[in-house]
């Protein structure tokens, strides 16, 4: 049950950085959807709504890696590391 949901948890930012990726990919064609008066907003949206996606995905893989002690050093926290910033 537990890996269902996380990979529900996984679908849905994907989903949304595929739809960012075709409003991007329509304003550049020049084709507006309903709810954009404006392509350059529509690409916007479009961006905002891809990276979203991206970096939630990254963010989650990171956190896992972490968990199971599987990323590399850099990416590893410490408590030495947190203190000096």
């Amino acid at each position: 049950m537990l890996k269902i949901i996380a990979l529900i948890i996984l679908v849905i930012p994907g989903i949304i950085a595929g739809v960012g990726i075709k409003l991007m990919r329509d304003s550049m064609f020049g084709i507006v959807i309903d709810p954009f008066t404006y392509t350059a907003l529509q690409f916007f949206i479009g961006l905002l709504m891809t990276v979203f996606g991206i970096w939630f995905i990254g963010g989650y893989l990171l956190y896992r890696e972490r968990k199971n002690k599987r990323a590399q050093e850099r990416f590893m926290k410490n408590a030495k590391n947190s203190s000096e910033d």
